[in-house]
């Protein structure tokens, strides 16, 4: 199976960030927007279609701050994630001004809930995927260096 290439936003506005609700059998949990890169995409076409799409969102794409793999067999959904290998590019995005009201886009991902703002304060008690992202974009907000690739993590 081929790896598949995912752009992804970081909206942090007002010591908020902008994820998208799901919810599975242990409770909600957040993703951030973004998806899978399309042929003939680059990754910044990629992440403002799917801003559209997912969060209703024209957004302003600033500069990566962590790549991340997911290789599925190596965590704990391998049961139905085994087949998967995703980089995920996560790009600093703002929203442009003038946006339609942020909610549920044109076509919400699977399972999406809605679109909420945790508070940065209350960050690491949200169940966030990527999980390890969460303490590096904290550091990061802080001023604090941080790595660019995060590695297999979820």
């Amino acid at each position: 199976m081929a790896i598949r290439n995912s752009a992804k936003a970081l909206i942090v506005q007002e010591n908020k960030l902008l994820a998208i609700k799901k919810q599975d059998k242990e409770g909600y949990y957040f993703i951030l927007p973004g998806g899978g890169q399309e042929h003939g995409e680059n990754l910044h076409e990629t992440l403002k279609r799917e801003c559209i799409e997912e969060i209703n969102a024209d957004v302003e794409i600033g500069d990566l701050l962590f790549i991340r793999e997911y290789i599925g067999k190596n965590h704990e959904h391998f049961a139905f994630d085994s087949a998967i290998h995703q980089t995920e590019y996560m790009f600093l995005c703002k929203v442009i001004e003038g946006s339609k009201e942020i909610g549920n886009g044109t076509v919400p991902d699977d399972g999406q809930i809605g679109v909420e703002w945790l508070p940065l304060s209350e960050l690491l008690n949200f169940r966030v995927y990527p999980q390890s992202m969460r303490e590096y974009l904290l550091d990061y907000i802080a001023g604090k260096q941080t790595p660019v690739y995060l590695g297999d993590v979820n």
